[in-house]
């Protein structure tokens, strides 16, 4: 399928913080985050409405410093506005690619972003804008993963794209169990009954419920995410009626 014919017209994009990380031990990998802006920036030039949800484990993990003793509450404040300055790294990125993006947190920091308004996000996807969803849900006890899932559903997007480090969802984890099996398709009852670790059990099921379908994919594999958008059969699908089918 040709490059000018993407099947989506509205996406969203979770990536984890880690994804940034490259060969860091802690941060942002300069390298990596110009490559990602650039698929998405040409993602965005297809016609392509965007959305992004960033999380923050590579400076910050609220969870993490909990089991450290810090307060579960703070620890989650913390990782939040990690997000936040990885999402204002991404903007900065995508501009350089000639994309336009708008950072919109879920927690009022006005200095340096815009609230989430869901009509003004939604109006800056129609412009052609990436629009990228920081600080998390705005809640502690609630993962990037969730707030992906919640701000696809709150868009509208046709599909929400989860980026990993593998290509996509296995049976166990095939860097320990090496003949894991890959799924192609699975449904997300089936990602709920195995405890699959797609997602966490609240964005899969908010995913199920809304009938958003969502593909789990590699980003390290550079055109992955464009050949996606252009409909490939990459990564695994996960949605209500996928029987499972493994590879």
């Amino acid at each position: 399928m040709g490059q000018s014919s993407p099947v989506y017209r509205r996406i969203l994009l979770k990536l984890s913080g880690e994804a940034l990380l490259g060969s860091q031990d802690y941060g942002i990998d300069p390298d990596i985050i110009q490559r990602v802006a650039g698929e998405i920036a040409e993602v965005a030039a297809l016609g392509v409405e965007v959305g992004v949800v960033i999380g923050g484990g590579n400076i910050f993990r609220g969870a993490g410093l909990a089991e450290a003793g810090m307060d579960r509450i703070t620890g989650d404040q913390m990782g939040m506005l990690a997000t936040i300055m990885n999402s204002l790294a991404m903007q900065d990125a995508l501009e350089r690619h000639g994309a336009v993006a708008r950072v919109m947190s879920a927690i009022q920091i006005h200095e340096v972003c815009e609230d989430y308004i869901r009509r003004r996000a939604v109006r800056h996807l129609e412009k052609g804008r990436v629009a990228i969803f920081a600080a998390g849900t705005g809640n502690p006890f609630f993962t990037t993963d969730t707030a992906a899932s919640l701000r696809a559903i709150e868009i509208g997007a046709d599909v929400l794209l989860k980026a990993t480090k593998v290509d996509g969802v296995y049976s166990a984890d095939p860097l320990k169990v090496p003949d894991a099996v890959r799924y192609d398709g699975l449904s997300f009852d089936q990602v709920l009954a195995e405890d699959l670790k797609v997602m966490d059990a609240t964005a899969i099921v908010m995913c199920r419920e809304n009938n958003l379908p969502l593909i789990v994919f590699n980003m390290n594999n550079a055109g992955d995410l464009v050949r996606l958008v252009n409909g490939a059969a990459l990564g695994t699908a996960v949605a209500n009626n996928l029987s499972p089918t493994g590879t």
